[in-house]
């Protein structure tokens, strides 16, 4: 899944963000309200979990916003507001689930499952991702080019679902560390052009057209040429 972490706070945000991760998810982590709002307006978004008090927007404004925008995204507050009231300001603001501080990273992860699964009976649920002859099954952990299986390890599967969640927008080494590991990684670490020259020779060796480009300089992109 993609998620999307609205978080300020750089330990529990990191340990959320490590975390879910290690679960096979793609997150994407924002330390303030204004670049939280833009992530979790972002297509292909399955779970935004979000902080209350926050640097510029705050929680329940960026949450009212994407409801009062149709944006359906599934939202968990994770907050350390633990008062009756606050936990019925955020629900009627528009979120799904409300999780205190001090939380169990399990108990997180079991209500994200349990979203997920409330989400997967909407018809606009995304289970396949497809670019071109290239299809993605995120049930299933497969991959298919061609009417072709793919077999990819599971760093692979993360950023080939990574870029086909963000088609023709170039990925740069720093948001590709962040989305498949985590912020320990130097950003000189040759590991990202690793992963992305064995994921090239798996999805675009055998074929004509080539989907996984590199832009010199800058990143990676998702493309048909």
């Amino acid at each position: 899944m993609h998620i999307v972490l609205i978080e300020d706070d750089e330990k529990i945000g990191s340990f959320v963000s490590q975390g879910l991760k290690q679960e096979g998810h793609v997150v994407s982590w924002a330390r303030t309200g204004d670049a939280g709002s833009e992530l979790a307006r972002q297509a292909g978004v399955d779970v935004a979990i979000v902080d209350l008090m926050l640097p510029g927007k705050d929680g329940l404004s960026i949450i009212r916003a994407l409801r009062a925008d149709k944006v359906t995204t599934p939202v968990i507050v994770l907050s350390a507001r633990a008062d009756v009231e606050d936990r019925v300001r955020g629900l009627e603001a528009g979120a799904d689930d409300y999780l205190t501080k001090p939380f169990s990273f399990a108990e997180l992860v079991a209500r994200v499952a349990a979203l997920m699964r409330r989400a997967s009976t909407r018809t606009d649920a995304p289970l396949r991702l497809e670019f071109c002859d290239l299809a993605l099954d995120l049930v299933g952990r497969r991959v298919q080019r061609d009417g072709r299986t793919i077999e990819l390890q599971a760093k692979e599967f993360v950023l080939l679902e990574y870029l086909m969640r963000n088609p023709g927008r170039v990925l740069s080494k720093t948001m590709i560390l962040q989305h498949v590991w985590d912020y320990g990684f130097d950003p000189q670490t040759n590991v990202v052009d690793v992963l992305v020259s064995r994921l090239r020779s798996k999805i675009d060796r055998d074929f004509p057209r080539k989907l996984v480009h590199t832009i010199r300089g800058v990143g990676y992109v998702l493309r048909a040429e």
